[in-house]
């Protein structure tokens, strides 16, 4: 199930580039002044691939302390999933909507996607936690403890960005870049100071820590 999973998360992540395009065609203007002009596809791309990139790394670490997959669990990863194959789509929608009226309700599918995909991350390692033999007894109690009291910052961040969606689009995608920021930079001083020991990882969802939990 993980090949298959990751075979998904790649495939979203390459579906990306498909919403960026030449600004020179139909145009008049110079190669430069298009590209500047198409700021919100390239940010957006960033944004998006830079989350599924995290929230990956985050999804590989889970099945590394999973012991046995069953039914509820493969469903709740492929829910999962089905929220991957829809960023390639709201990622096109926030870049081509977020200078216009509807700069709101594109932020508001954007940023609420990205939040369904957390929630369903949490309930897959609740899940995992909560059923016997799901996860490795390699998992200490204390780093379970731990995880789980930390847990709550992510889902309040997404919740903040997807609010403010319904007053300004450029403040809700603000939010979520700045966190993706904190948490990339997290992740790349974890990953250049020796990676990880026994289950020290980041995630999207609760900064630098010990969790056994995919981000989204």
């Amino acid at each position: 199930m993980e090949a298959f999973s990751d075979g998904v998360f790649a495939f979203a992540m390459t579906l990306l580039v498909l919403g960026l395009r030449d600004p020179t065609v139909g145009a008049t203007g110079s190669l430069l002044q298009g590209l500047f002009g198409e700021w919100p596809a390239f940010l957006a791309f960033g944004i998006s691939f830079t989350t599924i990139l995290v929230m990956w790394m985050n999804h590989h670490n889970l099945f590394t302390y999973v012991n046995r997959i069953d039914g509820p669990f493969m469903l709740l990863n492929g829910l999962l999933l089905l929220a991957a194959t829809l960023i390639p789509f709201t990622t096109s929608l926030v870049a081509d909507h977020i200078q216009s009226a509807d700069s709101g309700t594109a932020a508001e599918v954007y940023s609420g996607t990205f939040l369904s995909w957390l929630w369903l991350g949490i309930c897959s390692g609740q899940y995992a936690i909560r059923h016997p033999g799901v996860l490795a007894s390699s998992v200490s109690d204390a780093e379970i403890k731990t995880t789980t009291r930390q847990f709550i910052f992510g889902p309040m961040l997404y919740v903040v960005a997807f609010i403010a969606a319904f007053f300004s689009g450029i403040a809700s995608l603000a939010i979520i870049l700045l966190v993706l920021a904190i948490y990339a930079f997290f992740a790349a001083i974890t990953t250049i100071g020796g990676g990880q020991s026994k289950m020290f990882r980041v995630d999207l969802g609760s900064s630098l820590k010990r969790t056994v939990f995919p981000a989204h």
